[in-house]
């Protein structure tokens, strides 16, 4: 079973398809088998660390997790520990209060609902406190192996500087990039992604000309934006990053 194409969109051009296509072959040279950047040793432990990842750098959450796991390191140990002393462990992330409150709920429902074991159901993961549709994606893709393409805010930004999605949400990003890349390399897809922006296409200070896939894999700008190029004016470049000023 897989999280199959989405339809409601746009059909990907062919020009979408040989430049997705090209990206693929780029990002699996530069990333074979990308790791889960995240770390965890179930998939209780990973839906923890990706639910503690809004708004917070995987590093930071790796240097939580280790005292967390210790203390609440199972559903029914998370569920028991009060909210205080999981806050304890959690404090210096983004979000922290609101976040304890998530992990206790969360816990508490796999046990109710679940007998204390993660599900591999998309609608069912979604259901638990603080588990959006991108954490459950990823779960589904990286503890079940089921065909998966989370879509977070870098993924979106990418997508759109790449020209093979004009989605204005991750939403529509997601099913855009489900249509152009085969559905056996979503779960890889993904995390490849998201480690070449880190290396070399951050939302800031990015320069497109010498970019591995932005040089060549940009859409061109409208007619407008062209002359204002030859004029250095950049607007070509700041429409690509223009997320980034959000």
């Amino acid at each position: 079973m897989s999280h199959s194409r989405q339809t409601g969109g746009p059909r990907p051009t062919r020009a979408a398809r040989a430049r997705a296509l090209r990206i693929g072959e780029e990002l699996d040279a530069r990333y074979p088998a990308p790791p889960i950047p995240l770390d965890h040793r179930d998939a209780f432990t990973l839906l923890v660390a990706v639910l503690l990842s809004a708004q917070t750098t995987d590093k930071k959450v790796n240097e939580v997790t280790p005292r967390l796991f210790a203390l609440a390191g199972t559903p029914a140990r998370m569920a028991a520990a009060s909210e205080a002393d999981l806050l304890a462990c959690i404090r210096q992330l983004g979000l922290a209060p609101t976040k304890a409150k998530h992990l206790k709920a969360m816990a508490t429902l796999l046990i109710e609902r679940h007998q204390g074991v993660v599900p591999a159901n998309l609608a069912q993961l979604e259901a638990l406190p603080g588990v959006g549709h991108k954490t459950a994606s990823v779960i589904m893709a990286q503890s079940f192996n089921v065909p998966s393409f989370p879509v977070d805010t870098h993924i979106h930004r990418l997508a759109a500087r790449w020209g093979l999605s004009s989605g204005r949400s991750v939403v529509e990003t997601e099913r855009d990039l489900k249509a152009v890349f085969a559905e056996e390399t979503w779960n890889r897809r993904h995390l490849q992604i998201i480690y070449f922006g880190r290396e070399h296409c951050p939302a800031r200070g990015h320069d497109i000309e010498v970019c591995p896939i932005c040089s060549w894999a940009r859409p061109s700008p409208p007619k407008p934006q062209r002359a204002a190029l030859a004029q250095g004016r950049g607007i070509g470049q700041r429409a690509f990053d223009k997320d980034a000023r959000k």
